[in-house]
């Protein structure tokens, strides 16, 4: 029973080793707009979903586009002996979470106010090879 919990243990070692986690808080931009970005880019090979970030026109796939190279920067930190040219790597997973939210007020007709809610996001990437 002990060698087959080893055997597990290494066999997710290695496949955590594999993938390349990176992480953007506090994004100003809000989550429904950069989950629309996301939409485009999850599961697409890596070159793929660079090209599609950067000629999107939209404002969030800049901020995406520079996420994106740091996840894949960071496989290749992980995985010294391996060289990028001849791993094909995908967009494992990606996923936007809402953020702090900045509430403002503005001011409106017949002495009123209304409230504005500037919002953020916190974006994951997973990068992993394509199996």
């Amino acid at each position: 029973m002990g060698a087959r919990k080893h055997e597990m243990a290494e066999r997710l070692k290695a496949e955590k080793k594999q993938k390349a986690i990176a992480i953007l808080r506090n994004c100003p931009t809000s989550p429904r707009k950069m989950r629309l970005m996301a939409d485009n880019i999850r599961g697409v090979e890596v070159n793929r979903a660079l090209g599609i970030l950067r000629y999107s026109k939209q404002e969030a796939s800049i901020r995406m586009e520079k996420l994106l190279k740091s996840a894949i920067a960071n496989w290749v930190a992980k995985n010294e002996g391996e060289r990028l040219e001849d791993n094909v790597l995908c967009v494992k997973e990606i996923y936007v979470d809402s953020a702090r939210m900045l509430k403002r007020i503005q001011p409106a007709p017949q002495g009123r106010a209304h409230r504005i809610r500037k919002r953020s996001n916190h974006v994951t990437i997973i990068v992993d090879k394509l199996v």
